[in-house]
């Protein structure tokens, strides 16, 4: 079966640029397109597309604000959030909305194909400059602040159960990989996040794109 895909962006030339790229791919289909962040939402409701590809600057109602309405109605969804800001409250926002894929307009045409296939899969996308920015600046902070990257603290399992819950497994999914309990799992979740300073799911998937442990 075919990758159903909605585009999102108001300007037509992005639209037809991106529609472009992915009606060479004969596995993905363009089912819809929507012109800003209220239009993009119903038309998930209405079309399920399996990907959302969706610009961050949206009129009426901006991308991350979208992609959060988006995932909350349609968990299964994956979306892609397409972005000049390559900062980290800009990534921690869409994460924390639940946005899969995040992606800088100018590595578009080089990035978008493999992150559709990521993200089809259920697992995370950033564009490769976005990891570097965020490894940067974590290590900048680190060193303003006199510390020292806490990741090799964790045990070898606690690194294990990061990365699993950086691609968005559950602690139920997580403990039948690992053939664990959800209690187990939870503890360790509980340890790792203590050792590294994280405080939520979105801030777990942040460390992990920054130690480039996920893609």
């Amino acid at each position: 079966m075919k990758t159903r895909i909605l585009l999102a962006d108001d300007h037509d030339i992005v639209r037809k640029g991106l529609r472009y790229l992915l009606d060479r791919d004969a596995e993905l289909e363009v089912v819809g397109e929507a012109m800003d962040g209220r239009q993009a939402v119903a038309m998930t409701e209405e079309l399920h597309p399996d990907i959302v590809i969706i610009d961050i600057g949206m009129p009426l109602l901006n991308g991350i604000d979208a992609a959060m309405q988006m995932v909350k109605r349609n968990p299964q969804t994956g979306v892609i959030i397409l972005s000049m800001h390559s900062d980290e409250d800009y990534v921690l926002r869409a994460l924390t909305a639940g946005v899969r894929g995040y992606l800088l307009k100018d590595t578009v045409e080089v990035d978008l194909l493999r992150a559709i296939a990521v993200v089809r899969k259920g697992k995370s996308f950033f564009s490769p400059a976005i990891t570097e920015i965020l490894l940067e600046d974590y290590m900048r902070q680190l060193q303003s602040k006199g510390l020292s990257d806490s990741f090799e603290l964790l045990t070898s399992r606690e690194k294990e159960i990061l990365q699993l819950l950086a691609e968005g497994k559950s602690n139920k999914e997580v403990a039948s990989l690992l053939d664990v309990s959800p209690l187990t799992v939870e503890t360790h979740r509980g340890n790792l996040m203590q050792k590294l300073g994280l405080h939520s799911t979105a801030e777990i998937v942040l460390y992990a794109v920054r130690k480039k442990l996920i893609t």
